[in-house]
């Protein structure tokens, strides 16, 4: 995650100077360089949420920093939920509850698989 977070980082300053570029008295060299630079920062982001989301996880939210993580409460399917600043994954919720229904995971009372 925190990968994937520092790869958009530089997607949005490449874009500034881009822009910057396109608004300001930049030559068509410099305009070109930025740009390629944008479109290089641009595919190692793609590259870099494909391969988080191959691991199984499933990025809800990057501006929220919500990740879910497939799992089994008895014969149900749920997802384990970790939201940015969690030290832990400490949370699970239905399919189709989502976020709002977040419930603690209770080790001694839950069979999270």
């Amino acid at each position: 995650y925190e990968f994937v977070m520092k790869c958009r980082g530089e997607v949005e300053d490449a874009e500034r100077r881009v822009s910057t570029a396109m608004s300001g008295d930049a030559r068509l060299e410099e305009y070109v360089r930025l740009k390629q630079n944008f479109n290089a920062k641009m595919s190692k982001y793609h590259t870099a949420v494909e391969h988080l989301e191959m691991t199984g996880v499933m990025i809800k939210s990057l501006d929220g920093g919500l990740l879910d993580f497939p799992a089994k409460r008895f014969d149900e399917d749920v997802w384990l939920c970790w939201k940015e600043g969690e030290g832990q994954v400490k949370f699970w919720h239905s399919k189709s509850e989502g976020f709002a229904g977040r419930k603690p995971i209770d080790v001694s009372s839950e069979s999270l698989v």
